[in-house]
């Protein structure tokens, strides 16, 4: 009998932008609490556009459209608590914006280098705490005071080349980041002093990657963590909660999954349910699952399909919807953001 496959159905193409899709980032909250999901993306259009779903068609519409930047606007990422989206661009700037009950409310922008272009932001899990990094090599970390105060409490100078992305950790106050200096960092804060030091470096002596690492992301407990680079592999790491502070660390290399993609894996995006999607500049989707069987020897996980053209260009970004949406979005150099969803064999 012929296995069953897995199929990545295509369940929506939204179009607005004009120009390529960076990223896109799921509202953690929206789709959870009886509201309907929502999605934002951003651009180099230079604008961030807010995707809802009508819970009568069930199809996503643009409710927001927001420029205050003047280059390619990069990242978003929103607050654990869904109320706030931080925007990062290449002009330099990183805009704070407030969901409303009618629409998006912009606050400000966070005082930074206007010359250095900022490739990567992101909230903590308690929402005290924003991480961003760019092309000065270096990572910030601001504390949120109020509505209008952001301090900066680090400023983090330990990787060699531009920081490709900043990660938060899913419950500890652990911030990760990538670089172009084919490494990935670790950096835990310290007591309850807003301090934050690198005590881990993952690099190709530790079977790390052997070029830029451009993504990283976290299973549901966070014992496991995923990163994708431009040497064509995806790895996988794992750590044990230590006994003293009950901090994770440190972190191994578990696996590397390698001969899916043949250009650079730019984004990856572990779900809740344990899937990992990949997005590469192949223009390919894969998907990897837990390899029950046992039959590779060494091997944790295992390639679930690969969905070749999923856009016309790049995928520049794949990010999983909370669970209760079940649903993949994807976003690439064609312009187009996808809303996919894993149909399972009957």
């Amino acid at each position: 009998m012929a296995e069953k496959k897995y199929e990545l159905q295509e369940i929506q193409k939204l179009q607005g932008h004009t120009d390529r899709v960076w990223s896109v980032a799921w509202n953690p909250v929206a789709g959870t609490d009886g509201t309907p999901p929502i999605l934002a993306s951003c651009s180099a259009d230079k604008t961030v556009r807010i995707w809802k779903q009508n819970p009568q068609t069930s199809a996503f519409n643009c409710v927001g459209r927001m420029r205050v930047h003047t280059e390619s606007v990069r990242s978003c990422s929103w607050s654990q608590n869904g109320h706030l989206l931080a925007v990062a661009s290449f002009d330099g700037k990183v805009s704070i914006w407030n969901k409303t009950e009618t629409g998006f409310e912009f606050w400000h922008f966070l005082k930074g280098d206007k010359n250095i272009e900022v490739e990567s932001v992101s909230w903590d899990a308690s929402g005290a705490h924003l991480a961003t990094c760019g092309r000065d090599k270096s990572v910030c970390i601001w504390r949120v005071e109020d509505k209008y105060t952001f301090e900066v409490m680090a400023q983090l100078r330990k990787h060699k080349q531009d920081v490709k992305m900043v990660q938060w950790h899913p419950s500890d106050e652990i911030l990760f980041s990538c670089s172009y200096d084919n490494t990935i960092k670790v950096w835990p804060r310290y007591s309850d002093h807003d301090e934050w030091n690198c005590t881990e470096t993952l690099d190709h002596a530790k079977k790390g990657h052997s070029s830029t690492v451009w993504s990283i992301s976290f299973n549901a407990t966070g014992d496991k963590m995923v990163t994708s680079s431009d040497d064509l592999s995806i790895k996988v790491w794992g750590a044990e909660r230590r006994q003293s502070g009950g901090s994770y660390g440190p972190w191994k290399h578990l696996q590397t999954l390698s001969g899916n993609h043949d250009q650079t894996i730019s984004s990856v995006h572990w779900s809740s349910e344990g899937i990992i999607a990949s997005g590469a500049a192949d223009d390919a989707i894969c998907l990897f699952e837990e390899n029950q069987d046992g039959l590779e020897s060494g091997a944790n996980y295992k390639l679930l399909l690969k969905k070749v053209k999923a856009h016309e260009r790049d995928v520049n970004s794949v990010q999983w919807s909370p669970k209760e949406v079940g649903l993949l979005a994807s976003s690439g150099d064609d312009g187009t953001i996808k809303i996919w969803k894993l149909i399972s064999p009957q």
